[in-house]
């Protein structure tokens, strides 16, 4: 079997990029940003977690490139850098909550989550 070297490099970028998302509150920095920059302390009243965690997701999130900063005095903003990161959460988010509805019908091609996990 002939390997495919620039295959195998969209796959090991793509595993490298679902890596970063695969911790929860990622997901919940890049959905708090979304819409518009905030700070540190925003962030903590909005997502449940010590200061000195979210300062390490945050720095994750910023040198992989997902988010940007700015300082404004002792203030340090974030905001979305990439927004076909975020697209590609709302989507897998919004399909696995349309899969957790009770009283969704999709069928099995459709779905993301395997039905033992609902």
């Amino acid at each position: 079997m002939d390997a495919n070297p620039l295959q195998d490099k969209v796959f090991e970028s793509v595993a490298e990029l679902f890596s970063l998302l695969s911790t929860p509150i990622r997901l919940k920095i890049i959905s708090a940003v979304c819409h518009g920059e905030k700070n540190v302390s925003e962030l903590l009243g909005e997502i449940e977690t010590t200061q000195p965690n979210m300062s390490q997701h945050l720095s994750t999130l910023y040198r992989s490139g997902v988010l940007a900063k700015r300082r404004e005095g002792t203030q340090i903003y974030y905001r979305l850098q990439s927004e076909r990161t975020a697209a590609l959460c709302r989507a897998v988010c919004t399909q696995v909550a349309i899969e957790l509805d009770p009283g969704a019908e999709l069928e099995v091609k459709e779905r993301l989550m395997p039905a033992t996990a609902r």
